[in-house]
């Protein structure tokens, strides 16, 4: 992606033969938002190799002499909201990440890389490395922007976990809560976008923790996240859950064997007649029709 010296820097083009940037799309408008939308077009360009060196120059010279110091965070959001709607998220994050722009805007989000963080084998990866991964799996799913947006900050508690504890995160809930709650407020995303990603900090692992001999915990969980009485809230938290499972970069398959464990609860939750049931006793109904969709009927009987 060459660059030509002869536009002005927010109307640089690329010089290939197709062109996957525009002179319009940055040409007479605020520099800040001219340095976003440069990151924006990397992501839709789809190139999964990123920016180029040029470019990453160019956008940390402008970020430098403060293009973006004039712009809030809630101006930037809808440039930054296409960019994580556009085929490679990932690529955009990265070159805002490179500039040192990410650092401005979501300093939150920037001091994630590097961390440690643990997985189900001997192995680590690094935060970083897991979001931008997410974010891929969450494009190729053509996830909807609640779900891209809290892929990229439900991890927001875990920068400054305590170097003895690593690559264990504890209680880094109780961090990320008011980094996720700061976040929205700064950048005003829709209300959905909150939601989400308040829930997926705090539920996500517990999906990668779901047992099928565990009925009544199963059960508890999915009136706590909104099985039955949100639906499409649940199922975006279990589409989350996906795209995080499969950052990991070491699964195989095409479903995420716990979210299939919570679809078959449910499932079996839906033949529950509550008519005429306290709480209490249609959350024992439908943990004993876990158990039984689950064949753990000694639970049940029990």
């Amino acid at each position: 992606m060459g660059l030509r010296s002869a536009f002005p820097w927010w109307s640089y083009v690329p010089m290939d033969e197709t062109p996957s940037f525009r002179i319009e799309d940055l040409v007479e408008t605020h520099p800040g938002l001219a340095l976003l939308r440069l990151a924006t077009l990397i992501a839709e360009s789809g190139g999964k190799d990123g920016a180029d060196e040029d470019t990453l120059d160019l956008m940390f010279e402008q970020m430098e002499i403060g293009a973006l110091d004039s712009l809030s965070p809630a101006e930037m959001w809808p440039e930054f909201a296409r960019g994580l709607m556009a085929p490679a998220p990932a690529a955009m994050v990265k070159a805002l990440r490179e500039c040192g722009v990410l650092e401005i805007m979501l300093p939150e989000v920037a001091s994630l890389f590097g961390v440690p963080h643990i997985t189900d084998t001997a192995d680590e990866i690094d935060l970083g490395v897991l979001i931008l991964n997410s974010l891929a799996e969450a494009a190729r799913r053509n996830a909807p922007l609640e779900v891209r947006f809290a892929l990229l900050v439900m991890h927001a508690g875990k920068s400054d976990s305590p170097r003895e504890h690593l690559p264990v995160h504890y209680r880094h809930m109780e961090r990320g809560i008011p980094r996720i709650n700061d976040i929205c407020d700064r950048f005003a995303p829709p209300e959905v976008c909150r939601d989400l990603a308040l829930l997926a900090l705090q539920e996500c692992e517990r999906v990668g923790r779901v047992s099928p001999i565990r009925a009544g915990p199963v059960a508890a969980m999915l009136e706590r996240t909104g099985a039955f009485r949100d639906p499409e809230l649940f199922a975006r938290l279990l589409l989350v859950a996906t795209c995080d499972y499969f950052g990991y970069g070491d699964k195989v398959g095409s479903t995420h064997p716990k979210v299939d464990l919570l679809l078959s609860a449910r499932t079996a939750c839906a033949a529950v007649d509550g008519a005429g049931l306290d709480d209490e006793d249609l959350a024992t109904a439908r943990a004993q029709a876990i158990a039984v969709a689950f064949r753990s009927e000694r639970w049940a009987e029990a």
